[in-house]
């Protein structure tokens, strides 16, 4: 009965503002995220406490500042994650314009395939989704939704213009397939890791849980990466998609130690992004949740959860 709920719920919402005009079903998203960001006191710890973390030179009213542009940006992109199946190409520059085209098209001429670096930045869900009307298609890692009717609607919107999500139980294999044809892998990569799958880099001087897939398949492969984010600009009062040139990444005969290098780069990719645009990325996440063995946890109100000693860590 749960799940049905879920469902129904999920999709009445997306029905609902899809059906709407952008400006209103915007500023009614806005609406949305503020009261489930106001009752979810956890959330708030967790976006206040990250936020000291990263940033402990700025006074509280700034950071409160931060953080409800970041609920305004939520709202917003729920909206347009809503109106996904009414982008084609020949609206889509209403609502997303490129910067930096021509570094991806770099990129891809290279034909060892192209994997985005990128994270829950600005308009995260809306960013593929354009790329693949002006490009083509591009495949993406995600993590499923626990509710598996509620993960296939967000799937079908986040397909409606040609993408394709990997399954985790065959992540690998496929990945390297889709390089290995010159195709483009998007990837999420500013979130908390698992400690089994952990390489521990410093993100905002922290040392951070950090996946080693995008590393491991950029030395494997030789695929290039390039770092792509979208950020709201208000002086055209549209998204900016930015592909950044891809990074010169050199391989040693250390695949542990390039490892390690490759994913210390990335974080320092995305901290620059957020540094720049601090209210456009998610706070809420609880980056730094899993710990090195030697330390302790950060956040007060959790348990415990410490990475096991392996090598590479």
């Amino acid at each position: 009965m749960r799940e049905r709920l879920e469902y129904a719920s999920a999709w009445i919402l997306l029905k609902f503002l899809g059906s709407l005009p952008r400006t209103v079903a915007r500023g009614i998203g806005v609406i949305v995220a503020h009261c489930l960001f106001y009752i979810r006191p956890p959330l708030q710890r967790a976006a206040e406490f990250n936020l000291r973390l990263a940033f402990p030179e700025l006074p509280e009213r700034a950071r409160r500042e931060i953080l409800k542009r970041m609920v305004r940006n939520l709202g917003w992109m729920a909206a347009e994650f809503a109106r996904l199946p009414r982008y084609k190409r020949n609206n889509i520059e209403q609502t997303m314009i490129l910067d930096g085209f021509e570094n991806f098209a770099a990129a891809e001429r290279g034909g060892k395939g192209v994997l985005f670096l990128t994270g829950h930045m600005g308009a995260w869900e809306l960013g593929p989704f354009a790329h693949a009307l002006w490009g083509r298609p591009i495949h993406f890692f995600v993590r499923p939704i626990d509710n598996a009717r509620v993960d296939a609607l967000v799937n079908r919107y986040r397909c409606a213009s040609g993408n394709r999500p990997i399954k985790k139980n065959e992540s690998a294999r496929a990945a390297l397939r889709i390089l290995h044809d010159g195709g483009v892998i998007g990837v999420l990569s500013d979130q908390n890791t698992v400690p089994e799958e952990a390489v521990f880099a410093d993100f905002f001087g922290i040392p951070a849980a950090t996946s080693s897939g995008i590393a491991r398949l950029a030395r494997r492969t030789g695929a290039a990466v390039v770092p792509a984010y979208s950020y709201w600009d208000p002086q055209i009062r549209k998204y900016r998609l930015r592909y950044e040139p891809a990074l010169e990444l050199i391989p040693s005969d250390d695949e542990q130690s390039d490892i390690r290098n490759y994913s210390a780069r990335f974080n320092q990719v995305i901290e620059d992004y957020v540094r720049r645009f601090p209210d456009q990325w998610l706070w809420v996440h609880r980056r730094w949740k899993t710990r090195p063995v030697s330390e302790s946890a950060i956040y007060p109100d959790e348990q415990r959860e410490f990475a096991k000693p392996t090598r590479g860590n």
